[in-house]
């Protein structure tokens, strides 16, 4: 939480330091209250003025009254003119005006008086929660700036280490599976092989764009996760990551993600080998004088090309030999792939680096297999 000011003024008072535990209720730091004081004396000067002039309207509202009174009673027995009698009753209505806002003033002066007791109050800031100092900005006899006045002078923060929340960027692609409540895994790179468990507590409304109008535009959106384990005592501004679980599926039968591989039609190439294929007819028919033929030939292929879809697919070790198996896939995370369907429990998936299982690996071709690694 942030300590800042609501007043301006000197810090004369600053018994905290940097890392200290404080209770709630702790002075944290005080501000000179000089000036504070000196205003709160002058509103409760024009608060007792302002009920002495009350007094005196009072009296004279009263005065005037009895006189119109009289007034009307000698205008009854026409032993005075009209004009007295008007006169009388324009004294007994002005009296009774005056009156009316001496009391008014005397409101004005009260709560002139009360917001100056209310500033004077906040020159003395106490701890609003138990916790530690995580960050102490100012020093003693520095001049503070109020948060009415643009930003304000952080003082210093103070946290609950006891709970502690992991603040990681996620994805436009991937926010948007990301839920309240969902349970998340948290690595902290200070305690390196540990994971501590946590559940997502808040999702950013807006996202941050960085590097925008480049190739490196990206646009995130910040996620606040609380750390449920409490054994160990966290500092704020610690580096982590973390894993969201946004959907689980109990009793899958999952493979490698680099065993998952994708061939087009019933061709048994890759995307990268028809690119290729496509670009060598391409440039054998620009040479081709007839441009009739060339054109319906090239009109023939992306028909073809648009009738072959592309198959999501895994090889299965068959003997000695791979075998190309068309699978359907399920949720993924940084390890594994659901499948489905198409291959069984017990299934020998082949797996192996990107480009032995993309791009070299055929439907039928020879396989050894060498502690794990696709040979």
């Amino acid at each position: 939480m942030k300590i800042s000011p609501e007043v301006a003024g000197e810090i004369i008072e600053l018994p905290v330091q940097d890392g200290m535990q404080v209770k709630k209720g702790d002075l944290l730091v005080k501000i000179k209250p000089d000036s504070y004081k000196a205003l709160l004396e002058q509103q409760e000067a024009a608060i007792s003025a302002a009920r002495a002039t009350n007094l005196q309207q009072k009296a004279t509202m009263m005065k005037s009254e009895h006189d119109f009174k009289r007034a009307e009673d000698l205008f009854g027995k026409k032993l005075i003119s009209e004009q007295e009698y008007n006169a009388a009753e324009a004294a007994d209505d002005v009296a009774k005006n005056t009156y009316e806002s001496s009391l008014h003033e005397i409101e004005r002066a009260q709560a002139s008086s009360s917001q100056a007791r209310d500033q004077l109050s906040k020159t003395t800031i106490y701890s609003p929660m138990d916790g530690t100092v995580t960050v102490l900005n100012s020093k003693l006899g520095e001049r503070l700036v109020a948060t009415n006045q643009f930003a304000g002078t952080e003082v210093m923060r103070v946290a609950d280490l006891s709970h502690m929340q992991a603040v990681v960027d996620v994805n436009e692609n991937d926010v948007v599976n990301v839920k309240l409540g969902d349970k998340a895994s948290v690595k902290i790179d200070a305690y390196a092989g540990r994971k501590f468990k946590g559940v997502v507590q808040q999702i950013a409304n807006t996202g941050k764009t960085t590097g925008a109008g480049t190739q490196e535009e990206v646009t995130n959106f910040e996620v606040k996760i609380r750390i449920d384990d409490h054994d160990v005592v966290l500092r704020p501004g610690l580096s982590c990551t973390a894993d969201v679980e946004t959907n689980m599926v109990k009793d899958a039968v999952a493979v490698p993600m680099q065993s998952v591989t994708i061939r087009t039609g019933d061709t048994n190439l890759s995307p990268e080998e028809i690119e290729k294929q496509k670009q060598k007819i391409a440039a054998r028919d620009k040479g081709d004088n007839n441009a009739e033929f060339s054109n319906e030939r090239l009109e023939k292929q992306a028909q073809k090309e648009e009738r072959e879809k592309l198959a999501k697919v895994v090889f299965v070790k068959n003997g000695n030999k791979a075998h190309l198996v068309k699978v359907v896939t399920g949720i993924a995370n940084d390890s594994y792939m659901e499948i489905k369907s198409g291959i069984q429990p017990g299934d020998e998936v082949i797996s192996g680096s990107y480009s032995a299982i993309s791009r070299k690996l055929k439907d039928g071709a020879k396989v050894k297999i060498d502690k794990g690694a696709l040979k």
